[in-house]
């Protein structure tokens, strides 16, 4: 943990509010957003003398309802726009939000929307399911990149014709970015199309159905199972007490205070999620009462996988479609933040424990999470 405890609290303040990313807003909400970034939130009055526990304990929480409702309805915004112009060019599609917003984990008060944007006259199923077998599907002569290629091109054109003061980056390979003019957040849209696999055919509940999602710089069409990997985790948060996205919102802003201090952390936000869905759910129960007990789990299987790594790279991610850790950098991150956790969890510890925080020597990992579980903090 870096020492400057005050600057990492700015910056997460900074971040929940959205004051990081002004110059990607239109001029009135970026006012608004000054204006408003003034008030102090819940836990900023909370652990006055007590900054390191101050900042885990704003590190955890959600972000302001209505930042995350203005970006909801931005996407919405966008998606109208792109609705009307696609079907004046006869593309029929639908739209659906996935990452970190949709989840409720987002650590942003600007955050990037994922809005997929999914022609429905094409779509690939899995022929071995109920539905398929029924015939209830028909061939198409069309492929996959081919419809996918189309629609981003035409997406592309709309989006930069409705929106003609706003920045349309369509140099990524599998979304395009728009921001700034009339938009008040910035929005990534995903073109895509349905994938209908079997577990959808015998279900019909769209957590199971699946998307095929197009990578322009290669290009190539890529499997993506958003739905299930929102479904697993609210489930498995519901189990946790509400502590499994506490957790993942934890590590996150852990992660990005790092990097601002020069640190190399390579760990995407969906494998942080993923790895989280891993840990011990009765570990992060015991933070609906005592909410530091969230760090003492986190800060535990970090540490567990960082001294395991065969059990860290058997890991799958929430929907099984493949391991976490798929690559050595990947891996590398998670032991990062697993000493960044270690000596956060230390920090706040010796906060809560005047026998930790003169006992002469540096408290035990074990010490510290025995203080964390039993301590509440008060609002």
């Amino acid at each position: 943990m870096a020492r400057d405890i005050g600057k990492r609290l700015n910056q997460l303040h900074t971040r929940r509010s959205g004051v990081d990313r002004l110059g990607r807003l239109a001029q009135d909400a970026a006012n608004e957003i000054l204006q408003k970034s003034s008030r102090e939130e819940s836990w900023q009055k909370r652990a006055r003398d007590q900054p390191y526990t101050r900042y885990c304990l704003g590190a955890m929480q959600e972000v302001d309802q209505d930042y995350t409702r203005i970006s909801v309805e931005t996407a919405e915004r966008v998606g109208k726009q792109l609705l009307e112009g696609l079907q004046a060019s006869n593309i029929p599609v639908e739209f659906r939000l996935q990452g970190s917003v949709p989840l409720n984990v987002h650590i942003r008060g600007v955050s990037d929307v994922d809005l997929l944007t999914l022609e429905t006259s094409f779509l690939r199923y899995d022929s071995t399911g109920r539905m398929a077998q029924s015939g209830l599907y028909y061939p198409s002569n069309k492929s996959s990149l081919e419809v996918l290629s189309a629609l981003r091109s035409e997406s592309e054109k709309i989006l930069k014709a409705k929106y003609p003061a706003a920045t349309v980056d369509t140099s990524g390979g599998k979304a395009i970015a728009i921001s700034g003019g009339s938009l008040p957040r910035p929005v990534d849209v995903v073109p895509s199309h349905w994938y209908d696999t079997a577990d959808f055919q015998a279900s019909e509940l769209q957590r199971d159905r699946g998307v095929f999602i197009l990578d322009k710089k290669v290009p190539t069409e890529l499997s993506n199972f958003p739905f299930r990997h929102i479904h697993e985790i609210n489930q498995q948060d519901l189990a946790a007490g509400a502590g499994l996205k506490k957790a993942i919102r934890l590590c996150k802003n852990v992660k990005n205070d790092a990097i601002e201090d020069g640190k190399k952390i390579v760990f995407p936000s969906f494998d942080i999620a993923s790895t989280m869905y891993h840990c011990d759910l009765n570990g992060l129960r015991v933070g609906t009462f005592y909410e530091l007990a969230v760090l003492a789990e986190t800060q535990r299987f970090l540490d567990e996988l960082y001294h395991n790594s065969e059990k860290a790279k058997s890991l799958l991610v929430p929907d099984g479609s493949r391991r976490i850790f798929d690559s050595d950098e990947k891996y590398e991150g998670l032991r990062t933040l697993s000493v960044e956790m270690d000596d956060l969890a230390k920090e706040v510890a010796k906060e809560q424990s005047i026998l930790l925080k003169y006992g002469g020597t540096d408290p035990s990992l074990g010490d510290s999470r025995r203080v964390l579980n039993g301590t509440y903090v008060a609002s």
